[in-house]
């Protein structure tokens, strides 16, 4: 067996939500990494991930990054698609750049937003002071989030995102800016943020895409993550994986998530 460039750690798990010859998607958990870095070489997503299909990705190179298509906030938890073949990375490497892999989040946020969906046109600068932070700015890379509000209390919304865009804690910094701070943030959020949930609200919930090579329909979907259930019923909120109006919505047809015609959130100088 040759060398491997990651070294592989089976104690890093994870849940498989698909995989076929050519690709993978896994769940994965909070506070995790999603590949090595300063004080995360042996316990990122990556790793793990070598210690399942390590040969598959080796083969892959660190030229096509080890399969790894997207990355996920430490903080978050959620689907990461990764290809097992170069003719997969390929082709859903040119399938992100062009935008055709729609990628769905599920926000737990304080208030709730002036409208029930929009999209929240403000470009986003970052920034390094000890660690990478984003902010809004007028001097930074133009970021479009698009949500619809699933469903409110006076003690929050759960919303559902998708990122037109991929900046830097793009979803965190764009909630933030229009007054709905994920629960949970520890980067961004006040103290009362911080305290309201064990974690980041934040979970990516579904991936919709075409496969590589059969070009058939690809919606991958997970579950409401069981570390955030106590904080969803704190809140009054029904869990928008089971059955009810939120999850019908949530779990049809592509049309029905959030598009390109809602009132915008406009950066004002």
């Amino acid at each position: 067996m040759p060398a491997l460039s990651i070294e592989p750690n089976e104690r890093v798990t994870f849940r498989v939500a698909y995989r076929d010859d050519e690709l993978v998607v896994v769940d994965k958990p909070a506070r995790v990494v999603t590949q090595p870095g300063l004080g995360h070489e042996r316990d990122s997503l990556l790793n793990g991930l070598f210690a399942a299909y390590g040969t598959l990705l080796q083969n892959l190179g660190r030229s096509r990054d080890f399969g790894l298509l997207h990355r996920l906030d430490r903080d978050a938890s959620g689907l990461v698609m990764v290809a097992l073949s170069g003719r997969a990375y390929d082709t859903l490497r040119q399938a992100f750049e062009r935008g055709e892999v729609k990628k769905y989040y599920w926000a737990l946020v304080r208030g709730a937003p002036n409208a029930p969906k929009g999209l929240i046109r403000k470009p986003i600068v970052e920034e390094t002071t000890g660690r990478k932070l984003a902010r809004v700015s007028p001097m930074g890379k133009a970021a479009v989030t698009a949500y619809r509000v699933l469903e409110t209390t006076p003690a929050g919304s759960l919303l559902e995102c998708r990122t037109l865009t991929g900046r830097l804690h793009q979803l965190r910094v764009h909630l933030r800016s229009i007054g709905c701070p994920i629960m949970g943030d520890t980067f961004y959020g006040s103290r009362p943020v911080r305290a309201s949930a064990p974690r980041l609200a934040l979970h990516a919930h579904r991936i919709v895409t075409r496969h590589p090579l059969t070009d058939q329909r690809l919606d991958v979907a997970s579950r409401w993550p069981s570390d955030l259930r106590a904080t969803l019923r704190r809140a009054g909120l029904a869990r928008p994986d089971l059955p009810g109006p939120a999850s019908d919505d949530a779990e049809g047809s592509e049309d029905s998530q959030p598009q390109s015609q809602p009132e915008s959130h406009e950066e004002r100088s």
